[in-house]
């Protein structure tokens, strides 16, 4: 079984920045597809950036160019840096693993992933 970690979540004001933390263990293996994912209240779970086993990356396009995804093998990590935050990605954030190695060209979707964080709050004041 892969157990993943969430941390990092918090307060901030329009416009502040959070780093958002996943640590693997168990199963878990560095190279496996990975992603973060957010549920604001009253909506659908969505991927906010997601990474293949290649590197690949894709990001929701309303967070490109704020939003930096990246991953730390040596320590099992997958990071979230989450700059110029707007009110509108105030959620609970979610670190995913697929728990296999894949290659995608594409946002991932929840289908995608197998295992899953507990969630961490971001909320984002104006």
């Amino acid at each position: 079984q892969v157990q993943l970690a969430e941390s990092g979540g918090g307060s901030v004001q329009n416009g502040g920045a959070l780093r958002l933390s996943c640590v693997g263990s168990g199963r878990f293996q560095s190279g496996y597809c990975m992603g973060w994912f957010r549920q604001a209240p009253g909506k659908e779970r969505e991927a906010v950036a997601t990474i293949d086993t290649a590197d690949n990356i894709d990001y929701l396009d309303s967070v490109k160019g704020r939003f930096t995804i990246s991953k730390d093998q040596a320590n099992n990590a997958l990071y979230l840096q989450m700059n110029n935050l707007k009110p509108e990605d105030t959620a609970t954030y979610y670190c995913a693993c697929s728990g296999t190695y894949c290659y995608k060209n594409r946002l991932g979707t929840e289908d995608d992933y197998k295992h899953w964080g507990q969630g961490t709050q971001v909320i984002v004041s104006s």
